[in-house]
């Protein structure tokens, strides 16, 4: 018996070493996280649960507002690339930000449809489901 409790022990002490997510990788996942915070859900409107970030802020400046913030959620997808993220997650990441870009356009509606819709957050959904998925079961 001792022998069978050995084989597991090492097994296990092998995997504390390997981690699952790279410290690089950690890094990319907290400035993707940070990104998130800042374009989606920096403010709250006092009194209620609405919260918004520059994306909304931004997308108050008719054009270049949105042009802008649909620059920075690219990037988030250019961050998961290096997350080895699936193309057909980054395609469902890029409809997203699509999305957000064209209702974001339009005056007023857009905007609200900004605070709503929230495709960062959505965004970073999909990395981490997808994270979670690909993590080896132990």
């Amino acid at each position: 018996m001792p022998e069978v409790k050995d084989r597991f022990h090492d097994f296990f002490r092998s995997a504390a070493k390997s981690p699952l997510v790279s410290k690089d990788e950690q890094t990319v996942l907290k400035s993707i996280e940070s990104l998130e915070y800042w374009l989606d859900d920096k403010y709250r409107v006092p009194g209620t649960g609405i919260r918004f970030g520059w994306d909304t802020i931004l997308g108050l400046v008719p054009g270049a507002g949105d042009v802008l913030t649909a620059g920075i959620a690219t990037y988030i997808v250019w961050n998961a690339r290096r997350l080895n993220i699936s193309r057909w997650t980054q395609m469902r990441m890029m409809g997203n930000i699509g999305l957000d870009f064209l209702i974001g356009a339009v005056p007023l509606v857009g905007d609200m449809f900004d605070v709503a819709f929230k495709a960062n957050r959505k965004n970073l959904r999909l990395i981490r489901k997808e994270l979670n998925r690909k993590r080896p079961t132990v």
